[in-house]
């Protein structure tokens, strides 16, 4: 059983994805709202028409899915205020280069460093407003 995070975004979803698919590989669909096959009555036009994601994934090279969208039109929400999203990086080096390319444009929340359970441990909100934390391997 794995659990795989669905963040959600105001407008800027493909840019967000298209940014992690650059960072961590893998293979990524979008679908806006204007590509859902049927919507019930009443559904307001601006939904029906828009060109943000209703849904995305970004399927990893190891297995694990990052699946995204953003918020219908018009509907408000905060995107991923109580929520961080943990990677551990395969080397310290690649852990290094993560993290600095999620703060690029974004803000350090703690800076990449040793802990006691690795040798790098760093927090970050990203330029999309995503929460992570990226580790170098673990200490057994």
């Amino acid at each position: 059983m794995s659990f795989d995070p669905y963040i959600h975004f105001q407008g800027n979803c493909r840019a967000a994805l298209t940014a992690y698919q650059e960072l961590f590989g893998g293979d990524l669909e979008l679908m806006p709202y204007s590509a859902a096959p049927d919507w019930p009555d009443g559904t307001p036009e601006a939904m029906k028409t828009s060109d943000r994601v209703m849904h995305g994934t970004l399927r990893l090279p190891e297995g694990r899915m990052l699946m995204a969208s953003d918020f219908p039109p018009g509907m408000g929400g905060d995107p991923q205020q109580a929520v961080s999203i943990s990677h551990i990086a395969p080397t310290m080096e690649r852990a290094r280069q993560i993290f600095a390319a999620l703060g690029d444009g974004g803000a350090v929340i703690m800076a990449f460093q040793p802990t006691f359970w690795s040798d790098g441990f760093g927090m970050v909100k990203d330029r999309f407003g995503t929460h992570w934390m990226v580790s170098a391997p673990w200490r057994n």
